[in-house]
């Protein structure tokens, strides 16, 4: 018997930017997302970028004129609005610092099972590199070249 799911996967993940094309170059230049589309809709532009891994959940910049970075609080301290899997944190972290990212401390939770760091977009933003045993093998696109 076949089972019709509700939901399938995470499709997207929204961050807003008041420049659009400033937040395009800072992603595909610090995190290797590639633009894969840019249009206006309802008014004012969105940016579809991909990651390299073959089933990526795209991020849309949405740019609007309301200037308000996205931040979750939790327990009263900023938490980020999306974790960015890597295969290897220590390299994403020392790469983001050698290009300007203001990165926090590089966090090891428990025995080394799992490490993290916060840092902000170029509109403020706040993101998480994040790595684990437990994340799953990836699968890359085949002839994906980061940027725009």
């Amino acid at each position: 018997m076949e089972h019709t799911y509700l939901f399938n996967r995470i499709g997207y993940v929204y961050a807003p930017t008041s420049d659009i094309d400033a937040s395009i170059e800072w992603y595909t230049t610090h995190l290797a997302l590639k633009l894969m589309n840019k249009f206006e809709d309802r008014g004012s532009y969105l940016a579809v970028l991909h990651h390299a891994h073959k089933h990526s959940i795209a991020l849309v910049l949405i740019e609007t004129k309301d200037r308000h970075r996205l931040e979750i609080a939790r327990n009263g301290r900023p938490f980020p609005i999306m974790a960015i899997q890597c295969s290897n944190i220590e390299q994403t972290y020392e790469t983001l610092k050698q290009k300007g990212v203001e990165v926090d401390t590089l966090e090891t939770l428990g025995t080394g099972e799992a490490k993290y760091f916060y840092f902000r977009d170029d509109q403020g933003n706040l993101l998480e590199a994040a790595w684990s045993i437990w994340d799953p093998e990836d699968e890359f696109k085949e002839d994906f070249v980061p940027g725009s």
